[in-house]
């Protein structure tokens, strides 16, 4: 099949998918579509938001669309590094034999990822990174494709312990969810209440999805699509020449070169789920606000201030 032909068939598969995934979420089309374009650019996706927003139902359903192996671990204080990625026991015959933690399936929903200690929330580092765990020396590749989806609630900060920038930085995506509007919240309470459960078909297969990913990385990009891109990273840079006069007052620390990589696989992405056959400056602006706002760090006073990491991308424009 050629690449034309396999845009159109993703495209047209795409929009079933959104369609079977609204069965059961309501609303939050926005963040149904950039953990979507996650996904299919490879990437993992952090979650902000409230208790209460429906974060496992819609990663669950997600997964159960698209046919993949789905795992929650609900991140605590006392959770260890072997309860994620498992350890080695001995069996009746003496021999050591590995038993495989929640870490080994295609999608993980990292529960309230804050809540537990650096040591723990390091055992996620390489599996992120290099889609692989090191157990006692073993190591155990991880079965593609491999999604990590973490959660963080914004509000409680008691007993949580802030992630490390290097791990924020694996994240493609930090996305807000916000409280649904009143019809949205509506039909929420009318679906929930009720003994009707809607059932969702799956649509795709792992092969596919990797399918669809490596089309992804195929599709051409314009130099000045890609040297746009990089400029608004390094515009995110205080100490760079480029910098805006917002990032100079109230940023302490820009995004790294891997911005830059995310913001043109998740272009390319956006410009596919779209129609279009190679992204361009728009595709750019869509993403850029989720890819960069993890990657930024305000200083005191755009604490002060009140002023957003929102707003600050957004005079990057």
């Amino acid at each position: 099949m050629s690449d034309v032909a396999a845009v159109e068939q993703f495209v047209k598969k795409y929009k079933d998918l959104r369609q079977e995934i609204a069965k059961v979420i309501v609303g939050q089309d926005e963040v149904v579509n950039q953990i979507l374009i996650a996904i299919f650019s490879g990437g993992h996706a952090l979650l902000i938001g409230v208790p209460g927003l429906a974060k496992t139902l819609m990663v669950n359903t997600i997964a159960q669309t698209l046919g993949l192996d789905f795992k929650r671990i609900q991140f605590t204080p006392d959770l260890m590094p072997s309860d994620i990625l498992g350890s080695e026991i001995l069996d009746e015959n003496r021999n050591f034999k590995f038993i495989k933690g929640p870490i080994f399936a295609n999608i993980i929903l990292a529960d309230e990822i804050n809540r537990t200690p650096p040591k723990t929330q390091a055992a996620l580092l390489e599996a992120m990174q290099e889609r692989a765990v090191t157990v006692s020396g073993h190591h155990y590749k991880l079965s593609l494709p491999y999604f990590v989806l973490a959660t963080q609630n914004p509000i409680e900060q008691e007993g949580t312990y802030p992630l490390p920038e290097a791990q924020l930085d694996r994240f493609m995506f930090a996305i807000h969810l916000d409280y649904p509007s009143f019809q949205e919240e509506v039909q929420v309470v009318k679906a929930t209440t009720s003994n009707v459960q809607a059932k969702v078909n799956t649509l795709f297969s792992a092969e596919e999805i990797i399918g669809f990913q490596q089309l992804i990385r195929r599709i051409p990009v314009a130099d000045n699509v890609i040297e746009y891109a990089v400029k608004m990273v390094a515009k995110t840079r205080p100490n760079s020449d480029t910098a805006a006069d917002l990032v100079k007052n109230y940023i302490d620390w820009g995004a790294g070169p891997r911005a830059s990589q995310n913001l043109i696989l998740a272009a390319k992405t956006h410009a596919v789920i779209n129609g279009k056959f190679s992204p361009d400056m728009e595709d750019v602006q869509a993403v850029a606000t989720s890819i960069l706002r993890h990657r930024i760090i305000k200083n005191y006073k755009a604490e002060a201030e009140g002023i957003s990491e929102e707003q600050i991308i957004k005079s990057l424009f």
